[in-house]
């Protein structure tokens, strides 16, 4: 006859327990994130009566240099520069994200951030970023974001140097990607988007220098930790070839794809020309 010995298997029940509460909440959470998003879209649609303006690169240009220039002449960020990082960033307007949430810069929600939010995979599953109500309230918002202490060297820098301003984008942290200037560099020099660019006289950089300054001392917002990136990849991976590409396998998500080889979702999906967020079996991306 066997003993029953109630402690050996409380232990267990309760791990099965625990495990099918989190499995709940996830897919709660899942669901909650799932209504927003639908929420937000259903309100673009509504704005825009289904009928998004299609963007190429060149009328994306001719869309919004005017508020580039703009917030060059205020904060000194070139304009070449933020339509560079908006074309990477948005897919010239083209992404989910800026055609639901207006959002060109892939800004993310912060503690004193008092919108409506939009969620997607990128450093995090489900990372909650900012919903504007029009495209201009993000390129204003990408000047605020620049405005802190990590940045603050940047904006010594002559409005019109554009290289000086992409490498100093990534020393600063903006981007893991070790190409990311280059990408930039590129985008501008292929549209010529130096032509919107403008010199300033000394009195006038010492005059915009002194007002930015004061702005970032005022209020340095909080830094984030840095993202540690996961090194162990699915079952079936197979390892990144000498060229620099990978080979997507079951299981494989953009999300798990970035954060295995320290990318972001937008730089992973910037290296391979993405619009969207959409992947297959067998399908072959660059990863540096």
């Amino acid at each position: 006859m066997h003993k029953f010995i109630p402690s050996t298997f409380k232990p267990l029940k309760t791990l099965v327990f625990v495990v099918t509460l989190l499995t709940l909440f996830s897919s709660c959470a899942t669901r909650k994130f799932s209504k927003n998003n639908k929420q937000i879209q259903k309100e673009a649609n509504k704005a825009s009566n289904s009928t998004y303006k299609s963007y190429n690169t060149l009328s994306y240009i001719d869309e919004f240099k005017a508020v580039a220039i703009e917030e060059m002449n205020a904060y000194g960020i070139p304009a070449s520069i933020t339509l560079a990082q908006g074309i990477l960033e948005s897919g010239s307007g083209n992404s989910d994200l800026a055609k639901y949430a207006n959002n060109h810069f892939g800004i993310k929600c912060t503690s004193d951030w008092k919108g409506k939010n939009y969620f997607r995979d990128d450093d995090q599953k489900n990372d909650c970023f900012r919903v504007y109500k029009d495209a201009r309230e993000s390129f204003k918002d990408h000047s605020e974001f620049l405005k802190r202490k990590r940045y603050s060297a940047l904006f010594q820098l002559d409005k019109n140097d554009y290289k000086s301003w992409a490498q100093g984008l990534k020393n600063a942290g903006y981007a893991t990607n070790p190409k990311y200037p280059d990408l930039l560099i590129n985008t501008i020099e292929k549209y010529q988007l130096f032509q919107y660019d403008q010199s300033e006289s000394e009195k006038q950089k010492i005059a915009r220098e002194d007002r930015v300054f004061t702005e970032i001392n005022e209020n340095i917002p909080l830094e984030k930790k840095k993202f540690t990136p996961v090194e162990t990849p699915p079952v079936g991976a197979k390892p990144i070839l000498a060229d620099g590409t990978y080979t997507i396998v079951k299981g494989d998500t953009l999300y798990n794809i970035a954060k295995r080889f320290n990318l972001k979702v937008d730089e992973l999906k910037m290296l391979n020309s993405m619009t969207t967020d959409a992947i297959k079996l067998g399908q072959v991306l660059k990863v540096k």
